[in-house]
């Protein structure tokens, strides 16, 4: 079941960014490097508080619901009690994300694909690269565990 869980989770991100990079995919330049975001604000694609207002909506329509819903299958679903039948159930389903999210999206749909590419930035291809994607391999590793054990302990003291 955490496996589907995670598969799920991985479904919700999908969307958001297909939804996200629809009509183009300066709209999700929030997600990329400083120097991109900064390109396309000179050749005037987008605006600095467009850029912000897409990352609250991509925030909001794609990583809460997929926290909410991790929380939710953990706790409510699969039926959890206790810290570490819960850690490992959030673990499991963080780590298929994260995996799904730096080896599909990021290597291949963002590094193999023209789906990302912003017309004028292209200077920056590949464009996650050097401390990014070391920052988002590390808090694919490490981070997970981190959180889940966080989000364990903090469902400790609502769930009995």
């Amino acid at each position: 079941m955490v496996i589907i869980e995670g598969l799920i989770i991985c479904f919700i991100l999908l969307i958001a960014c297909v939804v996200g990079i629809a009509n183009g995919a300066v709209n999700l330049v929030c997600l990329y490097e400083k120097e991109v975001q900064d390109k396309v604000i000179e050749i005037g694609l987008i605006t600095r508080e467009k850029i912000q207002r897409n990352k609250m909506l991509f925030f909001i329509f794609g990583m809460l619901p997929c926290w909410i819903f991790m929380v939710c299958a953990v706790y409510f679903i699969n039926g959890a009690r206790g810290f570490l039948d819960g850690f490992w159930q959030m673990y499991v389903i963080m780590m298929i994300e994260g995996l799904f999210d730096r080896l599909f999206i990021d290597y291949y749909w963002v590094g193999k694909t023209k789906a990302w590419i912003i017309p004028e930035t292209e200077e920056f291809m590949p464009y996650i690269y050097g401390k990014t994607l070391a920052f988002k391999w590390i808090g694919t590793i490490i981070g997970s565990p981190v959180l889940a054990a966080a989000v364990s302990g903090i469902m400790m003291i609502f769930i009995k």
